[in-house]
């Protein structure tokens, strides 16, 4: 050992951000470790590094007694009186055991110790700056596929999407790169690894978070949210600010934000609701595209019931109860629901109805005012809006199939028209839309 031992500690601290006491502490504990190792068993020895020169010393720690019964613990006050000074028994002496070959084990042990230490700080330093991390996207490229675990390497460090964090109907790829969710920062033996997710609700809200600006600057909020993982999510944005269209905000010019995301989700279908304070009018949007007749709120049991046209039944409970699950989930209050035959409506419910769709039908031709579509919650579902206001309420959402035959069109007419009055991408537009995605998921 020499003094560039204190040159290298300066080095590591200045570069490492490792103090170099704290190295040191670790190294005259390995060094006392490694004494005792080789040397035999002493109860109370230390260590003392020389700053100058770097030359290190053991000594040993024993008590001055008149008769030795314990020869590790013990020294005859005969003995110790040759060291130096004046003892009496009761007293503690120290003095030097250093063995004339320490010095080769002294330097393997600070070696150890010293890229030990390296490794260990570096590892908290990586844990502390993913921390932030923690319930935020990343994004990762498939490395292999191990046992139906897909391993992702996100940022150099390699993480872990388990079949239980996975969407079944992803088909994954190595090569490919996703989009997943942060759930936690881990230790383990082996380092550093992220505990990630394709399934988590927070990855839908982070996905909105960076299509659409206006979340992060805090004028749309998002409420609340509900997901059955690859087959549909419900969404409940909310504007701060007076003038701005939470739901045409978050669906963008010409579907573009909204299809993003449901891009990066490999096609599940989004509801987009628009927030309410009132809990009957919460329900009813998240009821979409479901009409409804009439809602008795229950607040002491948090519960509603519901009635909806007999006709619509299946379409507010969706396939296997799916519509209505995931509006319970999103609002926070059970529901209950129950049919109103078509023949008991009024005139007004079914002509408000026929006004809408009408007023639906007008609007195709707006190509210069309406700033986006979605089509996506149901195959049958659509949304329009101008981006500051409605052209229909955002909670009337057409169902093409309910027996009123507003639109008798081909389908592939029905997405012409709408492409040629901007309401909806092109599969070309679509198709540039993905590979931008995944270019800038690259970078």
């Amino acid at each position: 050992m020499s003094a560039e031992l204190f040159e290298l500690l300066d080095e590591i601290e200045a570069e490492k951000g490792i103090s170099k006491d704290v190295i040191l502490d670790a190294l005259e504990s390995a060094l006392i470790s490694a004494y005792r190792k080789h040397f035999g068993a002493v109860d109370d020895v230390s260590v003392r590094i020389s700053p100058d020169s770097g030359e290190i010393k053991i000594y040993a720690r024993k008590q001055v007694v008149e008769e030795v019964e314990d020869h590790e613990t013990q020294i005859s006050l005969e003995e110790a009186n040759k060291l130096s000074g004046s003892y009496e028994p009761g007293d503690f002496v120290e003095f030097e055991v250093t063995p004339s070959s320490f010095g080769r084990i002294a330097a393997q042990t600070a070696r150890q110790v010293v890229f030990q230490r390296i490794r260990e700080a570096e590892r908290e330093k990586m844990v502390d700056e993913y921390s932030e991390r923690e319930n935020s996207i990343a994004s990762g490229v498939v490395r292999r596929i191990e046992r139906k675990n897909v391993m992702l390497e996100i940022d150099g460090t390699e993480s872990v999407l388990t079949p239980n964090e996975q969407v079944k109907h992803d088909r994954y790829a190595v090569g490919e790169r996703y989009k997943v969710f942060v759930i936690e920062v881990a230790k383990s033996v082996k380092g550093m690894h992220l505990v990630v997710s394709r399934s988590h609700p927070g990855l839908v809200r982070s996905l909105f978070e960076l299509e659409v600006p206006e979340i992060a600057q805090g004028i749309i909020e998002v409420k609340a949210l509900s997901r059955e993982a690859g087959s549909r999510s419900k969404i409940a944005v909310h504007s701060t600010v007076s003038g701005v269209d939470p739901v045409g905000t978050c669906i963008g010019p010409k579907g573009m934000r909204v299809q993003a995301v449901i891009a990066e989700l490999r096609g599940e279908k989004i509801d987009i609701i628009r927030y309410s304070e009132d809990p009957g009018q919460y329900v009813k949007n998240a009821l979409s595209p479901a009409d409804v007749v009439s809602i008795d709120v229950d607040a002491e049991n948090r519960m509603c019931k519901v009635k909806v046209p007999e006709s619509q039944l299946s379409l507010a409970i969706g396939k296997e109860g799916q519509n209505v699950r995931l509006a319970a989930r999103l609002t926070g209050w059970k529901i209950d629901l129950s049919a109103v035959p078509d023949s008991e409506l009024g005139d007004s419910f079914k002509k408000n109805k026929k006004k809408r769709s009408t007023r639906l039908d007008d609007e195709f031709t707006l190509s210069d005012k309406a700033a986006g579509i979605e089509l996506g919650a149901l195959d049958d579902e659509a949304l329009i809006s101008d981006g500051d206001h409605p052209l229909i309420d955002p909670n009337d959402i057409i169902n093409i199939d309910d027996g009123e035959d507003f639109m008798n069109v081909d389908q592939n007419d029905l997405d012409k028209e709408l492409i040629e009055a901007g309401l909806l991408m092109s599969d070309e537009e679509l198709e540039q839309l993905n590979k931008e995605n995944d270019n800038l998921g690259g970078e």
